[in-house]
């Protein structure tokens, strides 16, 4: 599946379960730790990425059921853009305490927020 905006959400929950049951011997692999004999998942990367998909199946196709909002299909707007100067703004004050920090982004965000 090369682009998530042009798939529905049908063929998309049916494409990741076909892949989950082609590959789950593979997600189910498992290594011992030679040293501790702590026995963890293989692949825990891919785990956790399936399992965050599953996690958020509901949510991923909204910007489409929501026409009318004119909700992007991605995030790049705000990575980029506002949490980018956001970042730039806590980045100055660099001695600011985690407090000031959250203080910091909380009167940015009701400042700007309605510019999202």
């Amino acid at each position: 599946m090369r682009c998530l905006t042009k798939v529905t959400e049908q063929t998309f929950k049916l494409k990741l379960q076909n892949w989950h049951n082609k590959y789950q011997g593979f997600l189910d692999e498992y290594s011992v730790n030679q040293d501790t004999g702590e026995i963890t998942y293989t692949h825990q990367r891919l785990r956790a990425a399936y399992s965050s998909l599953c996690a958020n199946l509901d949510y991923l196709f909204t910007y489409k059921k929501y026409k009318g909002f004119y909700i992007p299909n991605t995030t790049n707007h705000l990575d980029g853009g506002k949490f980018a100067d956001l970042k730039n703004r806590i980045k100055v004050h660099r001695g600011l305490s985690k407090k000031l920090k959250l203080k910091l982004v909380d009167f940015y965000m009701h400042n700007n927020g309605k510019k999202f």
